[in-house]
């Protein structure tokens, strides 16, 4: 698969034809890596839950202990269950995505009300992190609000894991047209710009920036990707000068909106 064409030796009539047939190959050769790759990537993340839930079980099965070491250590065994089912949830629901099994409802989704029922929910890690949120802007769009709010939920919990304490974290909605657009901006270290194209890859983390702030599988920028483009929309990511902002697309139907805050300065406005 890594041989190609030799287009110079090629008769002019049929380099046409040599070079989509080398454009075939470089993209079958780049699927197959990305197999691989993510083939190596479960391995690697299934690999420490299940070493964790042997080593406890091992060690609390090696004396007889008291119900409570016992106790403590089924409460520890679950921790690392919990985090294998969630892997095993998110990786089926990509799988989902793949060929076209998510759900396709066409309801009015109010990006708004999505918004502020996740700020709600954040509320309380925002001030734990002197973080703060704020939403300006609304709009309505078509599709499923469940799928919708978990993709914006990744987005937020990305930005309150990598805002510095002070920072206030930016969601604005805006539309145009027939289009809604919803934006997360949050101060924070800049992510290189050949890690970008990568973000949204299965088990992907930005090297040495983004991986070293929280335990997820490296799942959730994927999902959100194939959420927003099972709803005919498109997400994209930019970071210059100390600021991220990640972008979802959307058709819409509705209108614009005010504006809220919340977080650690909410109390101020």
């Amino acid at each position: 698969m890594g041989e190609r064409l030799d287009l110079q030796a090629t008769p002019p009539e049929m380099l046409e034809l040599a070079n989509a047939f080398n454009g075939m190959l470089n993209r079958l050769e780049a699927d197959f890596q990305r197999l691989s790759e993510f083939s190596a990537d479960i391995a690697h993340e299934l690999r420490t839950p299940v070493s964790n839930l042997l080593t406890e079980t091992q060690v609390a099965l090696s004396r007889p202990r008291s119900t409570g070491e016992y106790q403590d250590t089924l409460h520890s065994n679950l921790e690392e269950l919990e985090r294998l089912a969630r892997m095993i949830a998110d990786m089926l629901f990509l799988a989902k995505a793949d060929h076209g099994l998510l759900p396709n409802p066409a309801e009015p989704v109010h990006l708004e009300r999505e918004v502020d029922a996740l700020l709600e929910f954040y509320e309380a890690l925002a001030e734990e992190k002197q973080v703060t949120m704020q939403l300006n802007g609304a709009a309505t769009v078509t599709g499923d609000h469940l799928m919708l709010r978990r993709a914006i939920a990744n987005l937020l919990s990305n930005a309150v894991r990598h805002t510095s304490p002070g920072g206030t974290i930016d969601i604005t909605i805006t539309q145009a047209r027939d289009m809604a657009r919803l934006c997360v901006s949050n101060p924070g270290e800049t992510i290189p710009a050949n890690q970008l194209p990568r973000l949204f890859e299965r088990f992907h983390r930005a090297d040495n920036i983004r991986s070293h702030h929280g335990e997820g599988a490296g799942l959730g920028l994927a999902i959100t990707q194939s959420i927003i483009k099972a709803h005919g929309g498109d997400v994209a990511v930019h970071s210059q000068d100390g600021l991220t902002t990640f972008c979802l697309t959307l058709s819409r139907s509705g209108r614009q909106g005010a504006s809220h805050r919340h977080g650690a300065d909410a109390d101020d406005e």
